[in-house]
């Protein structure tokens, strides 16, 4: 789920409103964040299921899963997964992955699952992009709900305190051929990058909007839902959190 807009300006200037899917539905976004690194992804997933001791076959599933890098990489490691997001794109491309005990769907993760999972996985600050923050806190209860008796959920999220201080104000990014002009800044309590590019004649502006939450705004969301909060790191070699320093916010609860 995002609250991520798009605007197409034709070569006329004319502003042409007919498409209104999401940046994540759109191969620019895959362009743009195509460097992400996958031996660092699959690291984070090994030290996670190493440290929740996972029964094997465990069924775990990945939450906002994208085009499903970490679901494939989890089903490798022996887990019968189901990877879910709201992009029909996404798991269009996703499914062409799937096997018997390998399946994405689309779902809105505000909605809690019928099947109970061991582990659920929110990763990659794939949280707080609802307009309304409310959905936060719904969102949170419904993994609880989804979750078996032993199970366990992980939300990996920015450390916002360190995102601001260390904010890059502006920059060009070039991906295959295409100068990507991003602008970072901070307003009413979310983070947002605002970015342009031209592609083949046409002029393209997306916004990324993302609700800066703090651990305490976690701890109080998931006080209120019924959580509790086991454990909390602050990178994928799932080191100790720190306030000001560390790159990540891991919080592990049930």
């Amino acid at each position: 789920m995002s609250a991520i807009q798009k605007t197409t300006i034709t070569n006329e200037g004319q502003q042409d409103e007919t498409w209104f899917s999401s940046w994540f539905d759109t191969p620019y976004y895959h362009i743009l964040y195509k460097e992400r690194n996958e031996s660092e992804a699959q690291l984070f997933m090994d030290n996670l299921t190493h440290y929740l001791n996972l029964p094997e076959n465990a069924k775990v599933l990945d939450l906002a899963c994208g085009k499903g890098r970490h679901a494939i990489y989890l089903n490798q490691l022996g887990f019968d997964v189901i990877g879910a997001d709201l992009s029909e794109n996404s798991i269009a491309e996703a499914s062409k992955n799937a096997n018997e005990t390998l399946h994405f769907k689309v779902h809105d993760m505000r909605e809690p699952f019928e099947e109970k999972y061991d582990a659920i996985f929110n990763l990659f600050t794939s949280f707080g992009y609802f307009e309304n923050d409310d959905d936060n806190l719904t969102t949170l209860k419904a993994i609880k709900n989804s979750l078996s008796e032993y199970g366990f959920a992980v939300i990996d999220f920015m450390n916002v305190n360190q995102v601001i201080s260390t904010l890059v104000p502006e920059e060009v990014k070039t991906v295959d051929g295409i100068d990507f002009h991003i602008k970072r800044y901070v307003k009413d309590g979310h983070i947002f990058k605002e970015i342009d590019f031209d592609d083949r004649g046409h002029k393209y502006h997306f916004t990324e909007k993302v609700k800066a939450l703090t651990l305490q705004d976690f701890e109080s969301m998931m006080e209120e839902a019924g959580i509790y909060l086991l454990d909390i790191f602050g990178d994928y070699k799932l080191k100790k959190f720190h306030k000001t320093e560390s790159e990540r916010l891991i919080l592990i609860f049930k």
